[in-house]
């Protein structure tokens, strides 16, 4: 959805109408299955897309309403989706990379999340590399997030011990490190990724074709392209934080979502 959204302000057509039919599938799926209740929310995308109030119409005619959250429940939510997965959840950041844009959070208070316009879509818009990269655009990914990163959690006057990372940049990487040619979120939950290792990827995937990083044990169709930007976001973050291990969540938003379905939120079915 955020495709053209740094370019234009809006939600592209073509991305409009996909997402609309996607909903509609939902709906008919919700229908079939008997569902009762359901929570729809919309993030960074739509919280920044001109022409949010169509989409929201559109999406309602084909029997979804949405609810736009703001970028701290967003992090609030991704926090509680996780925390109870962690064994220990004390000196942890989490990094949540969306397409739209992407969420360090350090827990559920007010101050303790930032959300930085740097989603895997939009800075691929941004900051296009070619197919495969050349070497001084993984470098400006590189200085370019670690800038944004550094700049945005300039406030934090903490260390932290590892980062967690959820949502499908770091679930494919470890789909990727594992070799897996079926996705198991068991199999995902909780792997751990070094520092090295994930330079080690970066190298990997910067030097093939979209092509070729699709044909990958393990890598999702359609994120062949973003798993670059995704990747070097990744690093820099670490670098930034100064921390070398990386625990993979299955788990994130969509938890957290489902998680605030009990406090009266979300639509009757």
């Amino acid at each position: 959805m955020g495709k053209e959204l740094r370019a234009t302000g809006r939600i592209g057509d073509t991305e409009f109408r996909n997402s609309v039919s996607a909903l509609k599938e939902f709906r008919e799926q919700m229908d079939a299955l008997g569902v009762v209740r359901y929570r729809a929310c919309g993030t960074a995308g739509l919280r920044e897309a001109g022409n949010r109030a169509s989409f929201l119409d559109a999406a309602k005619t084909v029997g979804v309403k949405i609810e736009v959250i703001t970028a701290e429940e967003e992090a609030r939510r991704t926090w509680q989706g996780i925390r109870g997965r962690l064994r220990d959840g004390g000196g942890i950041v989490v990094m949540d990379i969306g397409g739209g844009s992407t969420e360090f959070i350090a827990g559920p208070g007010r101050g303790e999340s930032v959300s930085l316009p740097i989603g895997v879509v939009v800075a691929g818009s941004l900051l296009p590399v070619s197919d495969p990269p050349e070497a001084w655009q993984i470098r400006n990914l590189r200085y370019y997030f670690s800038g944004r990163i550094s700049s945005g959690t300039a406030a934090w006057r903490r260390r932290f011990r590892r980062m967690v990372g959820t949502a499908g940049t770091f679930t494919t990487l470890a789909a990727l490190d594992r070799k897996m040619t079926t996705y198991r979120p068991e199999k995902i939950e909780g792997h751990i990724l070094s520092l090295e290792r994930l330079e080690y990827w970066e190298e990997r995937l910067s030097k093939l074709t979209e092509a070729e990083r699709l044909r990958l044990p393990g890598m999702e169709k359609g994120r062949e392209r973003y798993i670059i930007p995704g990747v070097c976001q990744a690093v820099a973050a670490m670098e930034n934080f100064k921390v070398n291990e990386l625990i993979v969540s299955d788990a994130g938003l969509l938890e957290g979502i489902l998680l605030g379905i009990p406090e009266g939120k979300g639509e009757n079915g």
